[in-house]
């Protein structure tokens, strides 16, 4: 196995020489053979234990709140009033002021495009009745189609906000977001016009970006559990709650080629345990790989057989013998091994 044969070399493992001579140990540093032990038995030994092997890998992230979004507006006025970085905004809740009049957030997925009145029917009436309803006002069906019950309920909603009571809704009367978001950074000024980029936004809740190489997109998936090691140290539980299908080139540094990348993001199921900080560099642990109780044993403990493949030293009373292993995984300093008459309590040698 390539893996294998990889990790095992890199950690020393030694080759195990079986002939007329008995058995000698190798380092693959080009040193002498080391003489036997005293009696044939290793210097030291350990036992076969069914475990839990974890692979993990390390690579860099940033905390924060996601990729900005813009918040757009296409009309006229004047900007009298904006909210400030950091606020949240809610359904109902002013995303701005024009004229001195409020523009509340409305939640949808449509920016509305035309001006909602009786007779008009389509998906973005509903949306608009929709948000109606989650706000308290009642009196009409929530379905495509803007009646006259529904004209009255604007009219009651704009009563309320103080706005002329028309009883129609204006592209400009209100600005659509996906749900709750975060003011990221203001675009539009007070005493500025009220026309094209008012704002970007973000979601409420912090998460990790990582800008993963595309060589290591094999170590993700969505849903496997990751470790967020924020500065100063703390170690916070995360999940993957998605992994990009699309790669991006990044600029090469000096020295570097070009590399290409997705993006991987990382939420945590307790915001509070994220500290109080709204941006930082932190490092990310994947659990790209687990494997659940499995016979392992110390990777020091695997010699190379002459007829190739790999084994361990059977200890058993006070002689030993070789036993064929097939490996597995490779993790914390050991090694999954199945093989006959391999299980757990085995007492097998460790060469040193």
């Amino acid at each position: 196995m390539k893996r294998t044969t990889r990790v095992a070399v890199g950690l020393g493992a030694a080759v195990a020489v079986v002939g007329a001579g008995g058995v000698a140990a190798f380092g693959f540093g080009g040193t002498e053979p080391a003489p036997p032990p005293a009696g044939g038995l290793p210097p030291s030994t350990a036992k076969v234990t069914s475990a839990t092997l974890t692979s993990t890998e390390k690579v860099a992230g940033t905390l924060g709140y996601g990729t900005p979004n813009p918040l757009l507006r296409t009309g006229q006025g004047t900007v009298t009033w904006l909210p400030a970085a950091g606020e949240v905004i809610t359904r109902g809740k002013t995303a701005y002021s024009v004229d001195d009049q409020p523009v509340p957030a409305f939640y949808g997925t449509i920016p509305l495009f035309r001006t909602l009145k009786s007779g008009i029917e389509g998906n973005d009436v509903r949306q608009v009745e929709e948000n109606l309803q989650a706000l308290g006002y009642k009196g009409f069906t929530v379905d495509n189609e803007f009646t006259s019950a529904t004209a009255t309920a604007v009219r009651r909603w704009q009563e309320d906000l103080g706005k002329p009571e028309t009883g129609t809704v204006a592209v400009t009367d209100v600005a659509v977001v996906p749900g709750e978001v975060r003011v990221a950074e203001l675009m539009a000024k007070a005493g500025g016009p009220a026309n094209g980029q008012m704002m970007t936004y973000t979601a409420t809740t912090r998460t990790v970006t990582v800008k993963l190489d595309v060589a290591k997109q094999h170590l993700v998936s969505q849903g496997i559990p990751a470790t967020v090691t924020l500065p100063g140290g703390k170690a916070v539980a995360g999940t993957v709650a998605s992994v990009g299908s699309v790669a991006i080139a990044q600029p090469a540094q000096q020295g570097s080629s070009t590399t290409s990348t997705i993006e991987v993001v990382v939420t945590f199921a307790d915001q509070a345990a994220a500290g109080r900080l709204d941006s930082a560099p932190v490092d990310v642990t994947l659990v790209s790989e687990k494997r659940e109780n499995v016979l392992a044993v110390p990777v020091g403990a695997l010699v190379a057989l002459a007829e190739g493949g790999y084994g361990v030293q059977v200890i058993d009373g006070s002689g030993s013998k070789y036993a064929a292993v097939e490996t597995g995984m490779f993790a914390d300093g050991k090694v999954e091994v199945r093989g006959t008459g391999i299980g757990a309590g085995t007492v097998v040698g460790v060469p040193k």
